[in-house]
Order: C-alpha cells, then sequence, then structure tokens
C-alpha cells in the first residue's frame, strides 16, 4: 500500500495542491462577497458556471491533450487557472468574474484528466483500487485543507487569492518535471444516452439531487454561515468540518451499502437530510457547536449520495458498458452542481438566507417521494450486482477519466460506444435467420483447375435434370 503511495507520490502532491486551492477560493468567495453584500444570486451564479467548466470543458480538454500533449497541456491549464485567479483581484465586475469562472472550471478538468489519465496508464488491474482510493483521499484531504486555510487569514482582503494562485502554480512543478512517458489518451466518442436514462433513471435523479446539494454547498453554505452570525474562521470550519464527516462516512456507508438494500439506503438517506434540516429553518439562534454537529450530519448524508447512487446504477447495467455509464452520471452530477447554487441562491436572495436549509429539505422531500422499493423490479440487473461499492466523495474534484481507475469498470472490454440492440442476444451468439444452429463451415479457397473439373462433373447431373 504504502509503495502505491511512494510511486505516484507527484500525482498525488499535485493533486492536494489543485484541491486545496480551489477549496480555499471557493470558501472565501462565499465569505468575501457576502461581506461586501454581492446577492445569493450572484455567488450561487458565479459557483454554477464554475462546475458548468468542469463539465463541458472536458470535450475541450481532449482536443487540446490530443494537440499538444499532456504535459503542455496541463502546464498550460494550470497557467490558466493562476491567471484567472490573480485577474480577481484586479477587476471587480461580476460579469467579467462570471467568464473567469467559467475559464477556470474548464482548465482545471484537464488538469484532472492528466493526472487521472498518468495514474491509470501507470498501475495494473491489481492495483487500480487502491491507487484510486488513495486518489480520492487526496483529493478530499486537499478540499478539506482548503477550507481550513482561510482560517490563517483573518481579514477579507486579497491575500487568501494570492496564496490561492500560489498553490495553482505549485501543483503544475510535479507534473512539469515528471520523466514519466505521456499516457495514452482514450479518442471520446458518443454514447448512447437514452440506452442509460432508460436502464437507470432513477440512478439518474440521485445523481442529479445530489450534484444539486453539492454545488449548493460549495457554494452558498459559507454564505449561509456569515448570515448567522458566524465569524470567517467559524464558517471556514463550519464547511470544512462537512467535507471531512462526509470523506469519513464513506467506508461505514459502503460497508451498509454492500448489506442492504441499496434503494432503501437512499431513501434513508433522504428521510435523514429532510429531518435534520427542519431545525436550522431559523426557529431559534444556534449555538456554534450546535451548528458544527448538524454540518457533520449532512456531510455523511449528502457527500454519501453520490457513491449511493453510482453503485445502484452500475448494478442495473452490464459490466461492458460501465464506462460510458460513468461518463452519464458524471454529466447528469455536474449539471445538478450547476442548477443547484442558481436555485439556493434565489430563494436565500429573494425569500430569506435560511432558505438554504429549506431548499436542503426540499431535494430529500424529492428523493423521499420518488425513490421508492417499489419502482425497483430487478429486471436488469447485471450478473455481477450488487458491485463492490466504491467511495467517492465528490465526483466534480475529478474528471470523467477517473472512471479508468474505478475497480467495478474493465476499459479494454467496453463496449460503450457500440450502438445498443436491447432485443438481441451476445455478438457471438448471434447467427442468420433460418440457419440459427448450424454451424459457419471455413471458406477455402479453390484454385482454378479445381473449380473446373467440378464444373464438368456437375454437367452431366444438370443435363440428365
Amino acid at each position: 500500500m504504502l509503495s502505491s503511495v511512494g510511486a505516484f507520490s507527484s500525482l498525488y502532491f499535485a493533486t492536494l495542491m489543485l484541491l486545496l486551492s480551489s477549496g480555499l477560493f471557493n470558501t472565501f468567495m462565499g465569505v468575501r462577497l457576502t461581506a461586501i453584500s454581492v446577492s445569493e444570486v450572484w455567488i450561487g451564479g458565479l459557483i454554477a458556471v464554475y462546475y458548468l467548466g468542469l463539465v463541458f470543458g472536458a470535450r475541450m480538454g481532449h482536443r487540446l491533450i490530443m494537440g499538444v500533449g499532456h504535459i503542455r497541456a496541463y502546464a498550460a491549464s494550470a497557467a490558466i487557472v493562476t491567471i484567472c485567479v490573480l485577474v480577481q483581484i484586479m477587476v471587480d465586475s461580476m460579469y467579467i468574474w462570471l467568464l473567469l469562472r467559467f475559464l477556470a472550471g474548464a482548465a482545471m478538468v484537464v488538469q484532472f484528466m492528466g493526472i487521472e489519465s498518468w495514474l491509470n496508464e501507470q498501475s495494473d488491474n491489481s492495483q487500480r483500487g487502491t491507487i484510486f482510493a488513495f486518489y480520492m483521499v487526496f483529493s478530499s484531504l486537499g478540499t478539506v485543507l482548503g477550507q481550513l486555510s482561510l482560517t490563517l487569514f483573518p481579514h477579507l482582503n486579497y491575500e487568501p487569492l494570492v496564496f490561492v494562485a500560489i498553490c495553482s502554480a505549485f501543483s503544475l512543478v510535479p507534473v512539469a518535471i515528471t520523466r514519466r512517458s505521456h499516457p495514452p489518451l482514450q479518442v471520446p466518442a458518443p454514447i448512447n444516452a437514452r440506452y442509460y436514462v432508460d436502464r437507470v433513471p432513477l440512478s439518474m435523479m440521485v445523481l442529479l439531487v445530489a450534484g444539486m446539494l453539492t454545488g449548493a454547498f460549495y457554494g452558498l453554505a459559507p454564505v449561509y454561515a456569515v448570515r448567522v452570525h458566524l465569524s470567517n474562521e467559524q464558517a471556514a470550519l463550519f464547511v470544512a468540518v462537512s467535507v471531512a464527516a462526509g470523506v469519513l462516512a464513506q467506508w461505514p456507508v459502503g460497508w451498509l451499502a454492500d448489506r442492504m438494500n441499496r434503494v432503501k439506503l437512499i431513501r434513508i438517506n433522504a428521510v435523514c437530510l429532510l429531518v435534520l434540516a427542519i431545525p436550522l429553518w431559523g426557529w431559534f439562534e444556534a449555538p456554534f457547536w450546535f451548528l458544527l454537529v448538524f454540518s457533520a450530519l449532512f456531510g455523511i448524508l449528502q457527500f454519501t449520495l453520490y457513491p449511493l447512487g453510482a453503485a445502484f446504477a452500475n448494478d442495473n447495467v452490464d459490466p461492458e458498458r460501465r464506462v460510458g455509464l460513468s461518463a452519464i452520471l458524471y454529466m447528469v452530477y455536474g449539471l445538478g452542481a450547476c442548477v443547484g447554487p442558481l436555485l439556493a441562491g434565489g430563494l436565500m436572495t429573494y425569500i430569506g438566507s435560511n432558505l438554504y436549509y429549506i431548499f436542503v429539505a426540499i431535494c430529500g422531500l424529492a428523493l423521499v417521494l420518488l425513490i421508492r422499493p417499489q419502482k425497483v423490479l430487478g429486471d436488469h440487473l447485471s450478473q455481477d450486482a450488487p458491485t463492490t461499492f466504491v467511495p467517492m466523495p465528490d465526483s466534480l474534484q475529478s474528471s470523467a477519466a477517473a472512471v479508468a481507475l474505478d475497480p467495478r469498470v474493465d476499459i479494454s472490454s467496453d463496449v460503450s460506444h457500440d450502438p445498443v440492440f436491447e432485443d438481441l442476444p451476445p455478438m457471438e451468439e448471434r447467427v442468420p435467420a433460418g440457419v440459427e444452429s448450424a454451424p459457419v463451415e471455413p471458406v477455402v479457397e479453390e484454385d482454378a483447375t479445381d473449380t473446373a473439373s467440378a464444373e464438368e462433373e456437375r454437367k452431366p447431373a444438370d443435363s440428365a435434370t
């Protein structure tokens, strides 16, 4: 296990610095903009366009990497992220900030793709699970440290943004000086999205709601903390505790998910989200310790929704189509992360800051009403169901390329990009109509002499007929 960490220490360190900068920036942005009376709609919009860049930047990232290679693409993307952060120090226009956040998201997903491609290319099947787990641990650790690092800056000036730029540039160093060869990049191809929507609609709903909760959390949980009169340091701790609890809960929740009905577990999760949100609707002024406890509980619930929904989806899709499934789940989760901050920000702006947890309760209620065990017929269960639960703290702290590290996926046998024919048997069992059990004779080439002799022998028989 330690050898796996040592072999990829430079890439893990790059991941740590990359997520540290992202985690600090998102929390700082919410706290600072709230302090200067920027509305929650704008704050939600800034985090929404960032996630939009993460989702749709993947296609541009493929083209960039194919054109100039992994190292140059990673270096250029790190430079773009750093420039975007520094320009925000110089410009106060929210419209320009929207553009900068979209560009930063699109560039950051290229960095994720570069790191994940290296990890996948340099690992064999026996190590993929361990490497994937450590990658997620370092990603989550970077996010938590990013939240906590805000406590190092007591004043809401531009010092945190300078530190974000330093971390972003620092993440470039271990990749730029690596001696590893360029890993191969899979060329993206169209995927039959309708097949997956028809096969796992409930999982899609879970992933959409999980994305809405995650996007709203990173953008507006710091705003909520400031609105209920927490200090900047307390607001950072409020967010960090939730992320840390969500990471630590992955393994016990995974243990439960491998031993009980996953649909029921998702529904229990949703009920808890609904019930626990009610005390935070503004009935009373909660003490700081109370908010920390509830922040940890919400972290456990919201950050385990994605892996639970993904595990349930993998149970109902054949192994050879799980690469496409992961790409679709990533897209749905990302779109939810774009919509969630806008909805929550609108509610908080026009009704009240306590509407953040009313938004959380609405999301929980939607899952309670839509996710029912009675709706699960089990008609499409894969042969290896139930699949192993894989910890995935936050899908948007990576790219869709991380699917190659998922131990449930076999890239070499995947046919996600092939046409889907639901009613046909497997390819090796298909035969032409009328000869379904007839063996196929090998075709033997005949020379011209043998062909002529055969024709002469057929002539008497033909004339007799």
